[in-house]
């Protein structure tokens, strides 16, 4: 018997970054030396003061499950760090936590769109937003960034994209795949149409704690009560914790909106209970460890800035925040590398992958080819390894 999928899951496709990850993963196992420039996960480990709470919850029996919503105290500790961060003032009402801020986003979209609502999403994007619009039934208007514009998605560009069907818009500030962050008037211009047009804002703030250059986040609920009011805020502990795996997120905003989350939520999963209460400590503990960690990562960023335009073929955008830089290819696209005709970015990664040893992730599932992500997040070492031999490769033609 062939068992049918559905045509909604047969219209998704697989994530790039994690495609790539899981190929270099293998060629590790079979005890090759790989450079990971791919996927977006921190590689310093989660502070000790964080994983000691959760020894604690274990050891004091905290492996029941835990509130569709999360747990109380989470929910509250999510509204002290807000406000401490940004003067934002949320009640535990307006919070959901989540497993992870891909679990929050995938259920935000899940309860504010109705089949064919057109969804507003600036290009390049993160690869799951896309799939995620979809998988709601939605449909995805992607609108198109320059590196001229420092790959923001400019106002203009914005209102005229938005239709009678414009539903929401998703906005990444620091993004993922590039780096750039919206200054605080961008994303006020951005705002003010949303509100003419009585659009939903999906602001995705995971990076909000990994900028550079002296530049501080603006959380868009910030911009005034009309902003506020329509805005779902996505953010978590993943990134600014060195917590990837610990999957804790969470959303803020509209009270129905969120508690309509929580009832989603409940018919699926929600977060691990033990790690709720070491998510508490995270944002409400010492946040030494995250400017050491930020501060390395701008040491890092630097490096590799410096020698992707120091390698003949590359270019690249300084970003100011997360942890990728994304690098313009489309002048080996074409040429000869390793004895291959480069087609696209895609097949110029498989190259680096097969022929290199380094694992890049390529733009086209970002939305933008001919440009691939290379992640910082790993050592100076490894960097400049994993340069060397890219170096090498496309010199030998």
């Amino acid at each position: 018997m062939a068992i049918r999928l559905s045509e909604r899951v047969r219209r998704i496709t697989p994530s790039s970054t994690l495609a790539m990850d899981a190929r270099a993963k293998q060629m590790q196992r079979e005890g090759q030396d790989v450079v990971f420039f791919g996927v977006g996960e921190p590689d310093f480990d989660t502070p000790e003061f964080i994983k000691d709470e959760a020894v604690a919850a274990l050891r004091a029996g905290m492996t029941k499950y835990a509130p569709a919503a999360g747990l109380a105290d989470l929910r509250e500790a999510v509204c002290q760090y807000l406000y401490k961060e940004y003067g934002l003032s949320y009640r535990p009402k307006n919070i959901v936590i989540t497993c992870g801020a891909k679990h929050a986003l995938y259920n935000v979209f899940q309860v504010i769109l109705e089949p064919g609502d057109e969804v507003i999403l600036p290009v390049p994007y993160w690869v799951s937003y896309s799939e995620q619009i979809k998988l709601a039934g939605g449909v995805v208007v992607p609108v198109m960034t320059t590196a001229a514009n420092g790959f923001r998605m400019q106002p203009e560009d914005f209102a005229a994209a938005i239709t009678p069907r414009t539903r929401a818009v998703v906005i990444n500030s620091p993004n993922n795949p590039t780096g750039a962050v919206y200054s605080r008037a961008e994303l006020l211009a951005i705002a003010e149409i949303a509100v003419r047009h009585d659009l939903v804002i999906v602001s995705d703030e995971i990076y909000d704690h990994l900028i550079y250059d002296g530049l501080a986040p603006t959380s868009i609920p910030t911009l005034g009560p009309e902003v506020a009011a329509r805005t779902i805020l996505i953010n978590g502990v993943s990134k600014t914790y060195a917590m990837t795996g610990w999957r804790i997120g969470y959303a803020a905003g509209d009270e129905k909106v969120i508690a309509a989350m929580a009832d989603l939520q409940s018919h699926s999963s929600n977060a691990t209970t033990f790690c709720q209460k070491a998510a508490i400590k995270a944002l409400l503990g010492p946040q030494e460890a995250v400017e050491k960690m930020r501060a390395e990562f701008a040491r890092r960023r630097d490096l590799m800035v410096r020698l992707v335009r120091e390698t003949p073929g590359l270019d690249c955008l300084t970003p100011q925040g997360a942890f990728y830089v994304f690098v313009d290819v489309g002048r080996l696209i074409g040429r000869t590398v390793a004895g291959e005709t480069v087609r696209d970015d895609e097949h110029l990664a498989e190259i680096f992958l097969e022929k290199a040893k380094v694992a890049v992730v390529p733009g086209a599932g970002f939305g933008m080819p001919n440009y691939i992500r290379l992640s910082y997040a790993t050592s100076c070492e490894r960097i400049e390894e994993g340069f060397r031999r890219i170096k090498a490769l496309l010199a030998g033609g």
